[in-house]
């Protein structure tokens, strides 16, 4: 096994680290990502057998690949435990064809729901198991505080991921009615003795600018460790410890497509995917890299299309766009983090240039790559955007036409994959059960406006009431147990703040204070 240290995006860190050390900062110092020095290359035959394997030991495979500096035999039962019967089908991630050539791979069946499942079952068991190496080596002695800003899937994964681990607590941050129903109630009704629940006032944009501005408060940090021995780091997908999950999940698939007979061994696969933070996508990207048969990455946006307007021109620019609520929630985002990984590979790893288009970003809102740039972009993706109403009117056309109900933000990659897509088959990564989202099905099943109001009957049931009814509507009657038993459950958190600095690092005392006294 290779030794892998993990370096950063913008060349402020001095020394490598180590995964298990990246996975507890989270951020680096200077504000970079980090990635690691090496991507592990896989032969194709490699990749194909793959397939022999549960999943759980699919995982294990690839983390062993990138050098992760744990022991092989924890690495095993940590992945045992992350992919086993907690989600609700042995295959974990299974792919369901709608055609000969187009197939979705369905990342909701863990116990939230949603795709980031895949990788917050994972994350916080290799946090714990790495805080608890870096202490046996005498490198750590305090607990950490896991700080996350979500746009309505992040936060409830992490929270059912983190509650009750020893040595750390969490706290998440969501707009204030800027998620769905479903999701709202799925994190006010968190269970778990270190767990905490904020609505912002104001957009996902503000809660992540919120977070990062906490992050890179020095003085914050040193008063947390001193008065109540506590570090920060994140479960967002700014924490590689994030995103090499849902690497595994590309390869893992491309695997499966080959030994179901629906793929040749070698032959090119598109991969489209529901883009707002651009981890998703970014981690296909790694797959290619490692040497998975992946032509072209799609990246689909909803109404807030700065991506698409990125791929196809090259500039970032945020410093005058609306911000849209649509019925794709967990995509409303405007500055997308991971794209700071994604240039900093498709530049050579030129730290310079990375360093200089975020500052631009931080000051100007805007950012444009050079001409070399730019090409290699365009080389490996190509996008395109979804308006709300095509979004809802996709979710019924599939439905009619295949019998297949989709989420929003399914039918904004499934409507983007037919209008880029060439010659090659599409894996189409679907992120969300549609029962999360049920208000906006309801809409699409009758042919409603993006936004209209629903009848007065429909509006007055709770979602999971209104999940029923679609479901009766739809005879898809597969809502996970987890979504639907969420109106007998008590709502724990109530609190809203604003999204400022000193907001969020007030709440975040209070918190830790009532931490204390239990």
């Amino acid at each position: 096994m290779q030794e892998n240290r993990y370096i950063d995006t913008r060349g402020c860190v001095d020394q490598p680290v180590e995964f298990t050390e990246a996975v507890i900062n989270g951020l680096a110092d200077g504000g970079g990502l980090y990635v690691p020095q090496h991507i592990p290359e896989l032969t194709l035959d490699e990749i194909c057998e793959l397939a022999q394997l549960p999943y759980a030991q699919r995982a294990a495979r690839i983390y062993k690949a990138f050098g992760v500096d744990l022991p092989a035999q924890v690495i095993d039962e940590l992945m045992a435990q992350a992919y086993g019967d907690n989600f609700d089908d042995e295959r974990i991630c299974p792919i369901t064809s709608l055609d000969a050539d187009t197939h979705v791979l369905e990342l909701w069946h863990g116990p939230t729901s949603a795709f980031k499942d895949m990788a917050l079952q994972c994350l916080p068991r290799f946090f714990s198991a790495s805080a608890a190496q870096l202490r046996e080596q005498g490198k750590l002695d305090h607990d950490f505080l896991i700080l996350v800003a979500t746009s309505g899937d992040t936060g409830k994964a992490a929270l059912e991921g983190f509650r009750d681990l020893p040595h750390v607590s969490i706290s998440v941050m969501y707009p204030d009615g800027g998620v769905s129903d479903i999701q709202y109630r799925q994190m006010a009704t968190q269970r778990g003795s270190n767990v905490n629940v904020w609505g912002v006032r104001g957009n996902f944009d503000d809660c992540q600018t919120g977070a990062k501005n906490v992050f890179g408060d020095a003085a914050f940090a040193e008063k947390l460790l001193s008065e109540h021995g506590v570090s920060l780091s994140s479960a967002n997908s700014i924490n590689w410890g994030r995103l090499l999950p849902q690497v595994v999940y590309y390869v893992s698939a491309y695997s499966q497509l080959v030994a179901d007979g629906k793929l040749t061994a070698g032959a090119p696969l598109d991969v489209c995917v529901p883009t707002g933070n651009f981890g998703n996508i970014l981690a296909a990207y790694y797959a290619k890299r490692m040497g998975v048969p992946i032509d072209m990455l799609y990246c689909a946006s909803n109404e807030n299309r700065v991506l698409t307007d990125f791929i196809n021109t090259g500039t970032y620019d945020v410093s005058d766009r609306p911000f849209v609520l649509t019925p794709s929630p967990s995509m409303d985002i405007l500055v997308s983090s991971n794209l700071e990984r994604q240039l900093f590979e498709l530049t050579g790893r030129n730290p310079e240039a990375i360093a200089g288009w975020m500052a631009d970003l931080k000051q100007q809102r805007c950012f444009r790559v050079d001409e070399d740039t730019f090409k290699a972009v365009r080389e490996h993706f190509a996008a395109d955007s979804v308006d709300n109403a095509e979004c809802l009117r996709t979710i019924k056309e599939v439905l009619d036409k295949h019998d297949y109900l989709l989420d929003p933000h399914t039918a904004v990659a499934y409507r983007a994959a037919q209008n880029l897509r060439g010659e090659n088959p599409v894996l189409i990564a679907s992120t969300a059960h549609w029962a999360k989202f049920g208000n906006n099905v309801y809409r699409a099943l009758h042919d409603m406006q993006p936004g209209q109001p629903l009848p007065e009957n429909v509006a007055a049931l709770s979602g999971c009431g209104l999940n029923d009814l679609v479901a009766d509507e739809s005879g898809h009657h597969d809502v996970p147990r987890g979504l639907a038993e969420l109106d007998g459950l008590p709502i724990k958190f109530t609190e809203v703040i604003d999204g400022t600095t000193e907001d969020i690092e007030s709440a975040t005392e209070r918190f830790l204070a009532a931490l204390d006294n239990e």
